[in-house]
């Protein structure tokens, strides 16, 4: 996984490039209107239910355009809310705040979102030992606010990109020339070039898995588009060996009793390509 610093620097640059897009040179729209030392107060309202996520961010974003802005936050990230909580008030200038409004509602609509579906399925894995990951299905730019989502939510990171850890998926298999070849080209890799990075081999059925399991240093096993019957035969062969992980067609319906087979981790790309924005609005006061 990425440090801190470098998730760090992740939100830096998104925050930069998303204000050089959107304000260019100039807030011309205040600027014409709203005079250069006018003071203001904004709240950011909820108009739907689910898990907030973004304040942290929201407070970066307007301390990025000014420094003086102030922010009294009353609803933290993870919380639950519905129609009608206030999560913040900002106050200061305000050309400054109309200037954050749009990557501040963008942001923390998009990760409320995020983290309410995590926080939903997290729920469905109770009373079992199984974690929900997410995946590299994410939006082009904002990955580190869409996985930090996921953590709001309750569910946890899997690799941030593919500097961070190996997975040999089917591609690479096939390309590599099947699954052993694949494992050893990989510890040569590493070791020649003095890397140290945990190693994930995805498995398309139980001849896959039986293949994997002769390799050594694997860290997980992903079990892709597995039946339930297959994946208990699968946690059951693998034991202790390494760790597991379901994916590949797993839903709300399903993911409990993929949950029940005994899998370590089940990783879904839908707590990030498949969310409807929460409803937030930043309005003056």
């Amino acid at each position: 996984m990425i440090s801190e610093e470098q998730f760090s620097t992740e939100l830096d640059l998104i925050i930069k490039n998303a204000v050089r897009e959107d304000v260019g040179d100039g807030d011309h729209s205040s600027l014409a209107c709203i005079p250069s030392n006018a003071q203001g107060k904004a709240k950011l309202l909820v108009k739907d239910k689910g898990i907030i996520a973004g304040v942290e961010f929201a407070q970066k974003v307007f301390h990025y355009i000014d420094h003086s802005l102030e922010i009294e936050v009353l609803i933290k990230d993870g919380a639950p809310v519905e129609y009608g909580d206030i999560v913040f008030y900002v106050s200061g200038n305000s050309q400054s705040i109309l200037k954050a409004e749009r990557l501040v509602l963008n942001a923390m609509q998009r990760m409320s979102a995020i983290a309410t579906k995590t926080n939903y399925f997290t729920n469905l894995l109770k009373g079992t030992k199984t974690k929900i990951l997410d995946t590299r299905k994410t939006t082009p730019g904002i990955r580190a606010l869409e996985k930090w989502a996921v953590k709001i939510g309750g569910g946890e990171n899997h690799r941030f990109a593919l500097y961070d850890m190996i997975m040999l998926k089917d591609n690479h298999i096939d390309f590599a020339g099947g699954i052993t070849k694949a494992i050893e080209k990989t510890h040569k890799y590493l070791a020649n070039n003095n890397r140290d990075l945990k190693i994930i081999v995805e498995a398309r059925n139980m001849a896959e898995v039986r293949e994997i399991l002769e390799s050594k240093g694997v860290y997980r096993i992903l079990l892709d588009n597995f039946s339930l019957e297959d994946t208990k035969k699968a946690v059951k062969l693998i034991g202790k060996t390494c760790l597991t992980e379901s994916s590949g067609g797993i839903n709300e319906q399903t993911i409990a009793k993929y949950a029940e087979c005994g899998v370590n981790y089940i990783s879904s790309g839908a707590l990030t390509h498949s969310v409807y924005n929460m409803d937030l609005s930043l309005k003056a006061v």
